[in-house]
């Protein structure tokens, strides 16, 4: 199975942030998120875990319990489930993000 991105409808979720659900099966969801300069990404918690990939970009992540650590093209961060969590963007930014199991309330 594959996706060609350029085939993949964007999600415009507000706030300077858009949303490409790329593959994905029961157990496993990769998502394209592109962030603009000054938007947050609201801090929140999910049962699943995560993996961040910077593509391009600066942002400080947040993580309760964790210093602010700032991050910036090709850095990675993980999310453990139920971790709350969210980003300030510095600067344009996209991220790949990586989820196990796959996020159904992004397809529903």
């Amino acid at each position: 199975m594959y996706t060609e991105n350029k085939n993949v409808p964007v999600t415009d979720l507000g706030g300077g942030v858009n949303r490409k659900i790329l593959s994905y099966s029961e157990n496993l969801m990769t998502v394209e998120l592109h962030f603009q300069k000054g938007a947050v990404g609201a801090k929140h918690s999910h049962p699943h875990e995560q993996i961040g990939y910077i593509v391009s970009g600066r942002l400080i992540y947040q993580e309760e319990g964790c210093e602010d650590k700032e991050l910036q093209t090709g850095d990675t961060y993980y999310v453990k489930p139920d971790a709350v969590h969210g980003i300030e963007v510095l600067e344009d930014t996209v991220l790949l993000d990586i989820f196990t199991p796959m996020r159904k309330d992004f397809v529903e």
